[in-house]
């Protein structure tokens, strides 16, 4: 199963390399929990691989994690899958070293859920080290009765600040999340799976809108997160790159592998 991972170290433009300003992310995308996890030999592979993942975003100390979705392999992930799941997550991601990262959005404009609308690691019930920002996947996608899915489950334990899910796809308002660390700041948004002709037809119809922040505007590293078709596969099953805002500094574009 293929995974793809990668360190990102940003600082502020004029600005000498310093612990203090400098954020460091590790980004992540398609991790496929639970592939082939009943294979007597490959079974236990996706896991062991976002462990070392984990693993490596400790060793490397990052401020956060970002997800670029299909975290697990299937919708409803098998209770083995989602236990080992919130097991390394919690193994690596909770602790007592501090986020020097503040978070300056309205976390309601950002996050899904209506009763626990705050990242996790400013938080009073939770004491967490390392911060997972993730949007969903088509493989991990909100379905069924109350459109939940297993990120949902992950968000409300607090382990993982789950971002991007599209609400209505005729009027797609995406607020950044407001990330800094000293002098640099970050603008992330995200937009989680959306069926590619649906989200095709919502870029030419202009109902995707990106609001940027209001004050220093200019000032912000943007990044995107999104798991869609970047490739051509039919007339309007992709997101061609030019349907994106020209003010994007990185595009975390998952989805696409072999």
């Amino acid at each position: 199963f293929p995974v793809f991972c990668f360190l990102l170290f940003l600082l502020s433009k004029n600005m000498e390399s310093d612990h203090e300003n400098t954020l460091k992310i590790l980004i992540a995308t398609d991790n496929h929990l639970g592939f082939m996890e009943r294979d007597p030999v490959r079974g236990k592979d996706s896991i062991v691989t976002f462990e070392e993942i984990l693993i490596l975003a400790v060793e490397r100390e990052v401020d956060f994690i970002l997800l670029g979705g299909d975290l697990f392999h299937e919708n409803q992930p098998s209770r083995k899958t989602l236990y080992s799941t919130m097991e390394l997550l919690r193994k690596y991601c909770m602790g007592d070293r501090e986020c020097a990262v503040e978070f300056l959005s309205e976390p309601k404009t950002v996050f899904k859920s209506p009763h626990f609308p705050l990242v996790n690691y400013m938080s009073p019930d939770h004491n967490i080290s390392m911060p997972v920002f993730s949007i969903h996947g088509n493989h991990d996608d909100p379905a069924g009765h109350g459109g939940h899915s297993a990120m949902d489950v992950l968000s409300v334990s607090g382990l993982v600040n789950y971002f991007g899910h599209v609400q209505d796809i005729s009027s797609i308002e995406v607020f950044p999340i407001l990330l800094r660390k000293g002098r640099t700041k970050l603008a992330l948004y995200g937009i989680g799976h959306v069926r590619d002709e649906r989200l095709h037809r919502a870029f030419l119809k202009g109902n995707v809108k990106l609001q940027r922040p209001e004050e220093d505007t200019d000032d912000w590293f943007n990044i995107l997160t999104i798991h869609q078709n970047r490739r051509k596969h039919g007339l309007t099953s992709y997101i061609p790159e030019q349907f994106l805002a020209d003010f994007l500094d990185l595009v975390v574009w998952g989805h696409e592998h072999d």
